[in-house]
């Protein structure tokens, strides 16, 4: 996802979508978002600050955006449109409880990426689809201490939506080198993740490789298990 909106020729393989942790200090987390950034492709970093004033989040795009643009990957702010579209965001993403799709598209402009989470629920997506999302977010598909997750979603949701639909979607809730296979296989354009680079014992580069070894290696090919192929198994 570099700046501008994405497509399926930019996005032919699995790409990597990443989030800040909640809370940070902008100087001394510029460092680990070079290390992160220099050791792989990345699509897109989103900044997701929790619990801090405008002034905050104006400090820290200060900061971190001039990073991510100078290596072609798409700055994402999280919440708040206005915010984007005044400190040069690429784009801003936007929850159900959060400015609806249509206002954050009015503010932010028909070049700027708009992204919405849509949880486990198709119907969610296949509007903010018809509405212009430039991607679509599924959510949580394995245990976070990120954030609360609301809703649990299934890789096949992410299969059903890559077969129908031509707008991208990521992947998003506890994702690591670990378990992301299904995901990828399913059909997942990105993957989001925080933790798992953010937190990884050897620093973010090496969370990066670790996540880029296992996009290459999980399978080809989607499968699933229907009653059919259980009672065949039994």
């Amino acid at each position: 996802m570099a700046k501008g909106k994405p497509s399926q020729a930019e996005t032919s393989a699995c790409r990597l979508y990443l989030v800040t942790p909640p809370v940070l200090e902008p100087a001394a987390f510029a460092p680990r978002l070079i290390d992160a950034l220099d050791a792989g492709d990345v699509a897109c970093l989103q900044l997701r600050l929790k619990n801090c004033s405008d002034d905050d989040v104006r400090r820290a795009c200060d900061v971190l955006r001039p990073i991510a643009q100078d290596r072609d990957v798409a700055f994402i702010l999280n919440d708040h449109p206005r915010l984007a579209r005044e400190m040069g965001c690429d784009g801003v993403h936007v929850g159900q409880t959060d400015t609806p799709y249509r206002d954050a598209r009015k503010i932010m402009g028909a070049d700027a990426i708009v992204g919405v989470t849509c949880h486990d629920s198709r119907h969610l997506a296949m509007v903010a689809a018809e509405e212009g999302a430039d991607y679509v977010a599924f959510g949580a598909f394995f245990p976070t201490a990120t954030k609360i997750a609301e809703h649990h979603a299934e890789p096949e949701i992410l299969h059903w939506w890559s077969e129908l639909m031509e707008v991208p979607c990521v992947a998003i809730g506890g994702i690591t080198a670990a378990n992301c296979a299904p995901l990828v296989t399913a059909g997942a354009d990105f993957l989001a993740v925080v933790s798992a680079v953010w937190d990884h014992s050897d620093g973010p580069g090496a969370g990066v490789r670790a996540l880029h070894a296992a996009i290459a290696a999980a399978p080809k090919v989607w499968t699933t298990i229907t009653e059919t192929d259980e009672a065949d198994a039994d």
